[in-house]
């Protein structure tokens, strides 16, 4: 598998069997995509991506830091993910875990370790998202899971969020 087809302008492949890529050019400078990917009250406005609510936004923003984000989607059904914060390039670049709290007990559960990288040309700014899933069973699991649906608008309201706070 080389790459996803989909909608949105994020593109996403998949460079091993278990890792995913996704890139995505936004039409705002390095450093307001960052704050809006970094800042509780507005990932607030694009986590949900169009899905729910966000009812959580935690963000400890230091190596050793954790981070969680809760939303209430559908009738009700919560969708929480946390993590930790294993290296932080200010405007440049996140390495952190993530994992979703809705596995089932007992299912192995180590997450997945994610790298954000935040790339400035002029006044636009290039997210690379480097998913890296412990083995090919949860990264499938994790494409079959809708992801990219919900990943192309939560970015598309990202740009939205991070132009609004020029």
């Amino acid at each position: 598998m080389t790459a996803a087809t989909g909608g949105g302008s994020a593109v996403v492949s998949f460079p091993t069997e278990t890792q995913i890529l996704i890139t995505r050019e936004f039409s705002a400078p390095r450093h307001l995509v960052y704050k809006a990917w970094t800042t509780p009250e507005l990932v607030k406005r694009w986590w949900n991506a169009k899905r729910g609510t966000v009812t959580v936004a935690e963000i400890d923003l230091r190596v050793g830091g954790k981070w969680r984000y809760v939303m209430i989607a559908a009738r009700g059904f919560e969708v929480a993910f946390h993590g930790e914060f294993r290296e932080i390039v200010p405007n440049e670049r996140i390495v952190s875990t993530e994992i979703y709290e809705g596995v089932p007990p007992g299912t192995p559960n180590d997450g997945t370790l994610n790298t954000a990288t935040f790339r400035e040309a002029g006044d636009r700014t290039t997210l690379t998202i480097l998913v890296q899933a412990p083995n090919r069973q949860v990264r499938d699991m994790i494409i079959q899971s809708g992801m990219e649906a919900g990943m192309q608008d939560a970015l598309d309201l990202l740009e939205q969020v991070a132009t609004s706070i020029r």
